[in-house]
């Protein structure tokens, strides 16, 4: 029987790039958009292709005794081919997890793991980076793990995955962190891929080491210390090395809107991910003060302080 349990998407608030150059980062889930397994109502014996393609990539894994936890290959196999799905709201390509979530559900649904490795995170991580490879090729396995969780996770300077808190401002000024859909999906690949050449450059790497690291690593810092005037200052600092440095990860139709934001000091942006569309991570210190231009496009408060 299957277990009626949602799995939120997930937003990486601070770590877009820098991550890849040892910074911290910061993710929390996002319940606004969740997926969960089912049979159609309609009881159409249809195969989904895609769970029917990861049934196969797992079957040749526990073949081969390259599965690191027990795994219902059988049940799954079973169910997919009696019409499994995965019922999502999470947009595809914007970097919210959609591969996590259905990874999670999977996982909670078919795995066998014993009682002393529940609360195990590098275990459990490890677990999921499996199952998500499929997808990608390679996972750290933090997608799955946030929405598996339900829990924001920091990773820290030593590269260990912590529980926190994200924390919720009683004394409200109208401002806040929120999220602006590009309306247009990407592929992480290719831009990570250009980072990652842009960083053969030993000027370009100095850069993210010794000024993106910093910044963003303060961002952190100061939201989970809930110290707002540190976070506006390095929030922008952010957003301004971002436009001068990752022009290409900028959507260009949000461009003039992100340096308008600098100027007048109005809101702030940032990517959120990858870029090259998906969500903008935005902050203001005011929504009702929001210029026409991006408050009449859809942005959706994340953390209001």
């Amino acid at each position: 029987m299957l277990v009626n349990k949602s799995f939120p998407a997930k937003i990486l608030l601070f770590g877009e790039y820098s991550v890849i150059r040892d910074s911290k980062a910061l993710a929390t889930p996002y319940n606004l958009f969740d997926g969960k397994l089912i049979f159609p109502v309609e009881n159409l014996r249809e195969i989904d292709n895609e769970l029917q393609a990861l049934a196969l990539y797992l079957s040749r894994k526990i073949k081969k005794n390259d599965l690191s936890f027990d795994f219902d290959i059988r049940s799954f196999n079973f169910d997919v081919s009696g019409g499994l799905r995965f019922e999502s709201s999470i947009p595809q390509g914007y970097g919210a997890g959609s591969s996590g979530a259905l990874c999670a559900a999977i996982f909670n649904q078919y795995s066998s793991i014993d009682k002393s490795s529940v609360h195990d995170i590098s275990y459990l991580k490890s677990c999921l980076s499996e199952l998500e490879s499929h997808f990608h090729g390679s996972s750290s396995g933090v997608d799955p793990l946030i929405s598996y969780l339900n829990s924001p996770l920091l990773i820290d300077a030593n590269r260990e995955l912590k529980n926190v808190t994200i924390p919720k401002f009683t004394n409200k000024t109208g401002g806040g962190i929120f999220l602006l859909n590009t309306g247009r999906a990407r592929r992480t690949e290719p831009l990570v891929s250009l980072f990652l050449e842009k960083c053969s450059s030993k000027d370009f790497a100095y850069l993210c080491d010794r000024v993106l690291k910093p910044i963003s690593d303060r961002c952190i810092d100061s939201l989970l210390s809930k110290d707002l005037e540190s976070l506006l200052e390095n929030f922008k600092d952010l957003s301004i090395f971002q436009t001068e440095n990752f022009e290409a990860m900028i959507p260009h139709l949000y461009r003039d809107l992100w340096l308008q934001g600098i100027q007048d000091d109005s809101f702030y942006l940032k990517l959120c991910g990858a870029g090259g569309g998906g969500f903008l991570l935005g902050i203001t210190t005011s929504f009702r003060n929001l210029p026409e231009d991006i408050a009449g496009m859809n942005i959706r408060p994340l953390i209001e302080f």
